[in-house]
């Protein structure tokens, strides 16, 4: 339309960023290898961000689709993922083919973020929708770039609605395949310390995939090159100065000044921004000024036909306006050539914010009337946003109210939940202010769709103030907005105190109940109480089964028993009554695991088994996505592992195809959990480690942090374990002590206690998990907590800080294994180990018990543990004597070794190796090590029993002590020390300490450490 213009202010020599283009071609070529590259550049207003990608997709072009998208400024009034829906766009139109086929059959879905693919679903809105619209355009860039390279930019992310932020940040974190390279953009000085991107930058910052660059300012002789390239000559030294002084190299002040200078400008540009970014506006016609302000209020870019209405000027004249504002370079033509831009967003911002209110308010009328008048001024999919922000800066709250409610649903289709929250919180700020006839037009199943039916058609009741706050608090809930969500409905429940209403009011204390659970805040019990209060006594009601299903799951986890499955069974009752088919399924779902927990074991997994069959069937993703959890959490509790992890497989498939990631994180937990019993220890560890990584919420990260911590005991290192279990200390957090999670931790921190050789600090940790008492239905984890305490106290037997107190706690331990059910093979399996440990911790532990509990173990798949008892049985048919004995504790020590060198379980290793060596026995298969001859007891003449004998006499055994756990005779023990005293020279046992340790020669200090914890 306007042909070739004059842009004189931008140099056509691009300056410097050399080392900047060489890592974005060095992420390119990766990309183009198939491993996806992320990048973001930061970088002051006016720094030359844009330049540089617009130099950058030049080059590349030939070689990799290049797709770019900026953000709408002012999010809140933007199209939600703007960004990548033009971004898309152009990466449809630029592999037409791939595109298509990447998206085949998920159409309906996908719209949330290209509408032109065709309608969104009316599904229930909820968080999950939102996962599952993001791993869709995962996979969707996945498939694109599968065999071209593409190149997604993202421009402007300080201005993205939180939609983009949590899109991109979902990508960042998933991407694995595809010739991809994402490239994001954000203008550094505008993210201040309260800035919503500022969070996202600081957890991509934590990503390893992730680069991150900031774009310096020019040195004096790149401005130098600018100025140069500006004004077609080599500009004088004093000139280049003085605007490197007073530009300080930021590039865009470069060009405004060197253009000034060169124009002979003498207005006495200040030292103001703003009076700088408005010089060149006002030196433009008037006319020209008069549109460049229509256009700075009417959006980031806004289109020919829409400045035309708004305008009134006649073709000719709006032509010549655009043409003088382009020419001065102010304004830019779009890509498609169909609207204009401001060319920096600056000088828009300075434009914008000279309007006079009243003059501010006039401009955003006309927009709205013009665009009432011919909708098809903008994009369809954006002109219900664009209308209701219209309207809402218009300062009229008759057009305004409808508007922005019409808003809030396309935000919700969208599952731009964030969105949907800022534009109820609009509505319900102008709620007072709009005329009572427009409020009364308003029906609740226009705008509403998350809160239940209380007893009225929605379709005749007008709509009401409690209805856009319950919308709003569940639209904050889902976006992940929790204080803005617990704050509306603090104020919903006030108001329902002046105005009582059983059902709402319960309704609104069950969402409180989440949100407090998820800040952190609280069990969420006192909240779910106050709900179950509210309901009691009315007729059966979707509320009321959803307060059952609510607290009956809320019990499973903290307080299982009669009155969860009563709740369980109650939520179900209703829920058939009613019709609600997700509530019915996620009780049904509690109610089996509850059945498993109270020893109906196979009818329990039975009914699991078929919720989750349903769930898949009906396409209830939430309900499946908890059965892949609890399912196989219930087979791992009743020692069933194998049968656990094809289930735990699908489940993250599953998970990751509908985007649920902290459901994601507790499958991989689980996942490690039952393979961390089936000895595959190096598939745990990976398991726990993408707990952590795709873990969205604090919890599911904790889970994987404390499996972590698990491994690294077993493996003997304590400092890895001591750290693993802070950190899942700390996200797991006080505020609500799960037993599933927090005896896990008990346990664990007391293995590491134990380990260390601080028993009391082990029988510390376990007094606070017996003083809390072991719930029905925690005894999978009550039988693993009493193990590790027994196990403790029998390694620390001889110790003597360990005497004081032991017959107390042994004594506990064995009141509470009685109370514990061992319904399970695994779980009496356990009880007969606790038990063999407690008599092993008084010394009278016996063959023979050992040999049972070998024998419980030998049935289950569990090859660690077994690998433990048998340790334990040798040790004793050695203490036992007998030469039959010896032989098949030679062969247990073998199997046991065996096991332990394989999973690298040190700890049992080197115990099983330790009395191996102490019984004089050789175990087949065991490598023999090659005399030292640095070695000083060697060359003291010690023999291998001597030195034994030494390492015992170091530590203050007794004749008869040394003999008892060398398995000789305490006369023979005495010969061995008269020889030692006679070879070292020395006079008395005390001195022969001495120079053991002045030699070094024990400087681990004992003979024995726990075997395994």
């Amino acid at each position: 339309m306007l042909g070739p213009v004059e842009t004189r202010s931008v140099s056509p020599v691009f300056v410097g960023r050399t080392g900047e283009l060489d890592t974005l071609n060095d992420a390119l070529a990766r990309a183009a290898a198939g491993e996806p590259q992320a990048l973001l550049l930061g970088g002051e207003a006016g720094v030359g961000k844009t330049r540089l990608v617009e130099e950058f997709a030049a080059a590349v072009c030939r070689r990799a689709a290049v797709a770019v998208g900026g953000c709408v400024e002012i999010g809140a009034d933007g199209l939600p993922f703007a960004p990548f829906s033009t971004a898309l766009r152009l990466l449809r139109d630029a592999l037409p083919e791939e595109f298509a086929a990447a998206v085949a059959g998920q159409e309906e879905e996908l719209a949330g973020l290209l509408p032109e693919l065709g309608e969104t679903g009316p599904g229930r809105p909820d968080e999950r929708g939102t996962a599952r619209l993001f791993e869709l355009t995962a996979r969707l860039l996945e498939r694109v770039a599968a065999r071209h390279t593409v190149v997604l930019v993202l421009e402007d992310l300080h201005w993205a609605d939180a939609s983009t932020r949590h899109l991109l940040a979902y990508l960042f974190r998933t991407l694995r395949t595809g010739r991809l390279l994402v490239l994001a953009t954000y203008r550094a000085d505008d993210v201040h310390r309260r800035h919503p991107l500022r969070p996202l930058l600081a957890e991509l910052d934590r990503l390893r995939t992730v680069r991150r660059l900031e774009l310096a300012r020019f040195t004096r002789a790149e401005v130098a090159r600018q100025i140069a390239g500006i004004l077609a000559t080599e500009p004088d030294p004093a000139q280049v100065d003085e605007i490197f002084e007073r530009s300080d190299g930021n590039a865009f002040f470069v060009e405004e000044l060197a253009v000034a200078a060169g124009e002979g400008c003498c207005t006495g540009l200040t030292d103001s921004l703003r009076d700088l970014l408005l010089v060149r506006v006002e030196a433009l016609p008037e006319r020209t000024q008069r549109v460049a302000r229509i256009a700075a209020e009417g959006g980031s870019t806004v289109e020919y036909g829409l400045i035309a209405a708004v305008a009134g000027l006649t073709e000719d004249d709006l032509i010549e306006a655009l043409r003088a504002a382009v020419g001065a370079n102010i304004l830019t033509a779009t890509p498609d050539g169909d609207g204009y831009r401001f060319r920096h967003a600056l000088v828009r911002e300075a434009v914008a914010d000279d309007l006079l209110p009243g003059e501010r308010s006039r401009l955003n009328r006309r927009y709205a009337e013009a665009l009432e008048a011919d909708p098809t001024l903008v994009p369809a999919d954006e002109r219900v946003v664009r209308l209701a922000g219209y309207w809402y800066h218009a300062h009229d709250p008759a057009r305004a109210l409808p508007a922005i409610l019409d808003a809030s649903v396309v935000a919700r289709r969208r599952h731009a939940y964030t969105e949907q929250l800022r534009f109820l919180e609009r509505a319900m700020e102008l709620w007072d202010t709009a005329p009572a006839e427009v409020r009364d037009a308003l029906r609740p199943v226009d705008y509403t769709d998350v809160y239940p039916p209380c007893g009225c058609d929605p379709a005749t009741t007008p709509l009401r103030y409690l209805d856009l706050m319950a919308e709003a608090a569940a639209a904050g809930r889902f976006a992940g907005e929790r204080e803005r969500a617990l704050k509306i409905i603090k104020r919903a429940l006030r108001l329902l105190e002046e105005d009582p209403d059983p059902l709402r009011a319960a309704w609104f204390w069950v969402q409180r109940s989440r949100v407090v659970q998820a800040l952190a805040r609280g069990d969420g019990w006192p909240e779910l109480s106050t709900a179950q209060d509210l309901v009691r006594g009315l007729p059966p009601s979707e509320v009321h089964a959803e307060v059952l299903a609510e607290a009956a799951g809320w019990s499973m986890l903290h307080r299982p028993g009669p009155e969860a499955f009563a709740a369980a069974e109650r939520a179900v009752e209703y829920a058939r009554m009613l019709g609600a088919r997700e509530i019915e399924l996620n009780a049904r779902l509690t109610l089996g695991g509850l059945m498993v927990d109270a020893g109906d074991t196979e009818a329990g997994l039975a009914e699991m088994s078929r919720v989750q069959k349903d769930a898949l069937r009906e396409g209830v993703s939430g309900v499946a996505g908890r059965a892949f959890v609890n399912l196989p959490s219930a087979l791992q509790a009743v020692g069933r592992s194998r049968e656990a992890v094809p289930l735990l497989r699908e489940g993250t498939a599953f998970a990751r195809e509908f985007g649920l990631l902290d459901t994601e994180a507790w499958v991989w937990g689980n996942l490690s959990d039952s393979l961390y019993t089936l000895g595959r220890w190096t598939e745990a560890a990976d398991a726990a480690e993408h707990a952590l990584r795709v873990g969205h919420s604090a919890r599911p990260q904790g889970a994987g942090s404390l499996r972590l911590a698990q491994l690294a005991l077993a493996r003997g290192d304590l400092a890895e374990a001591a750290r693993h279990l802070a950190t899942a200390g700390a996200r797991y957090g006080r505020h609500d002590p799960v037993p599933q999670q927090s005896l896990r931790v008990v346990r664990v921190a007391l293995g590491v206690a134990a380990a260390e050789g601080r028993i009391l600090d082990a029988r510390a940790e376990l007094r606070t998990a017996l003083e809390a008492g072991f719930p029905p239905g925690t005894q999978r984890y009550a039988w693993l907590l009493l193990l590790a305490a027994a196990v403790a106290e029998a390694d620390a037997r001889t110790l003597p800080a360990a005497a004081d107190g032991r017959a107390e706690i042994l004594d506990r331990l064995r009141e509470t294994a009685r109370g514990l059910t061992t319904g399970a093979p695994i779980w009496l399996a356990h009880q007969q180990w606790v038990q063999a440990e407690l008599h092993r911790a008084e010394g009278r532990d016996t063959a023979e018990a050992w040999s049972r509990v070998v024998a419980a173990f030998e049935c289950l798949d569990r090859p660690y543990d077994l690998a433990r008892v048998r340790y334990r049985l040798a040790q004793t048919l050695l203490a036992e004597g007998g030469e039959d004995g010896r032989e098949r504790a030679a062969e247990l020590l073998r199997l046991a070794g065996a096991v332990a060198g394989h999973l690298g379980a040190r700890p049992l290793g080197d115990a099983v190796a330790r009395l191996a060596q102490r019984a004089r026995l050789t175990l087949a298969g065991s490598p023999r090590q090659a005399p030292d001859p640095a070695d000083p007891a060697e060359a003291l003449g010690l023999t291998g029993r001597e030195r034994d004998v030494l390492r015992l006499v170091s530590a203050g055994r007794t004749n008869r002590q040394i003999a008892e756990e060398l398995f000789i005779s305490p006369k023979t023990a005495s010969v061995h020390v008269s020889n030692i005293l006679g070879k070292l020279g020395v006079s008395g046992r005390g001195e022969a300490a001495a120079v053991a340790h002045r030699l070094g020669l024990f400087p681990d200090g004992t003979l024995a450490a726990p075997a395994a914890g």
